[in-house]
């Protein structure tokens, strides 16, 4: 009897340290996950951050009459190749526009070129030595300065890299997801419905239900080739617009949306539909008036999460043609546009020092929306779990 005592404590203490080692295991699987999480984080921070604020310098321009034919011609020749090629297009253009500037100078803060702008953030640059020393003798004047950079928020691509900016790609992904929203959310919730609530159970319907759990687990960039023969080479969609992205987006998303609200109607308890029939309603009623209230959060969540991750994706809308070089945002849904995640991919392609940060800030403004959408997706569901 002693015995079995013994060897039922020495089993009892080895399951003991069992549970002990997955339960450290699992603790430092959470912190291994949470590190590469700060790490990731901090680099894009810090890579990042820097595309936030851009280099200004106070210089004098002298709105001559060569000045309205070369711009370059109104700066102080010290300073002129220091100045944003940008600022130099600009002055003939004043000047037409303004006939009263010509013959006198104007003192205004402008934008730097690139390399001034990576010289004072302490990067890589090509700037000579006499072109350091002039900003130098500059910095300690006053008359540079950095300032935040609106120009990343108020422009398109531009081949300058202190001009480029996410204006374009942001309104291209805009119009991009209400395209997504406007196909994907209807179509996707009332074929959940008609599977869960009104079609019979058969071969048909099941070969349909693993048709669309198969579509949910293949790669994205089948549904940009699905979106290019069809929409495009078949239908005749304008390629690299935002109906011809936000459709293939949409056959992407749909599957989720789908297998997302059939969860959030198989989660209504049996009784709410049995107690609706009991009172004489329809099915039809039932549906409306008792199953989808209940429903709508986890039907609201999934869809929100379906659509930020489609705006999330790179591969199918390369496929489909949209990630050109647009300088300008688009007045329709048909003219050529690009998205947030192809613009971060064609900056990184670039091999100009400033492109990398401006990648990493379009991928913090990415990030941001992409968790602004997720923490919408939690308050909403919170909003109508508390109101049902």
């Amino acid at each position: 009897m002693s015995h079995s005592f013994d060897e039922i404590s020495a089993q009892l203490k080895r399951r003991h340290r069992k549970s002990a080692r997955l339960k450290w295991m699992s603790m430092a699987s959470l912190g291994i996950a949470l590190l590469f999480l700060v790490v990731f984080f901090a680099d894009m921070l810090n890579k990042g951050l820097p595309a936030f604020q851009q280099a200004y310098v106070q210089v004098e321009v002298d709105y001559n009459e060569d000045a309205e034919t070369m711009g370059r011609a109104a700066l102080d020749p010290e300073i002129a190749s220091l100045v944003s090629r940008s600022f130099e297009r600009l002055i003939p253009g004043m000047i037409r526009d303004d006939a009263d500037l010509l013959g006198t100078t104007e003192t205004r803060w402008v934008l730097t070129n690139s390399q001034v702008d990576q010289y004072l953030k302490g990067h890589r640059n090509e700037l000579s030595d006499d072109e350091k020393a002039a900003i130098d003798e500059r910095v300690e004047d006053g008359q540079v300065d950095m300032k935040f950079n609106t120009t990343f928020f108020s422009q398109g691509d531009s081949k300058m890299a202190e001009r480029a900016g996410i204006m374009a790609a942001a309104v291209g992904t805009i119009m991009t997801m209400l395209v997504t929203l406007a196909v994907s959310f209807p179509i996707g919730v009332m074929t959940a419905i008609y599977l869960e609530e009104f079609a019979p159970d058969n071969r048909f319907t099941q070969a349909i239900e693993i048709n669309i759990n198969n579509l949910a687990a293949i790669p994205s960039i089948l549904f940009g080739l699905l979106g290019l023969a069809v929409f495009i080479n078949f239908f005749g969609v304008p390629r690299s617009s935002p109906l011809v992205g936000g459709l293939t987006l949409a056959l992407m998303t749909l599957p989720v949306i789908i297998i997302s609200t059939r969860a959030a109607l198989r989660s209504v308890p049996d009784s709410i539909r049995q107690g609706a029939f009991a009172v004489g309603c329809s099915r039809w009623q039932v549906v409306r008036d008792h199953v989808l209230p209940l429903a709508l959060p986890g039907i609201m969540t999934g869809s929100i999460i379906g659509l930020a991750q489609a705006m999330g994706e790179t591969a199918p809308l390369i496929i489909v043609g949209m990630v050109a070089f647009i300088p300008d945002v688009s007045a329709s849904f048909t003219e050529a546009a690009t998205v947030l995640p192809a613009q971060v991919f064609t900056w990184a392609g670039e091999p100009e020092r400033a492109f990398v940060e401006k990648t990493a800030g379009g991928i913090l403004v990415l990030l941001a929306v992409l968790i602004f959408m997720n923490a919408t997706a939690v308050m909403l569901r919170k909003k109508f779990e508390r109101r049902w």
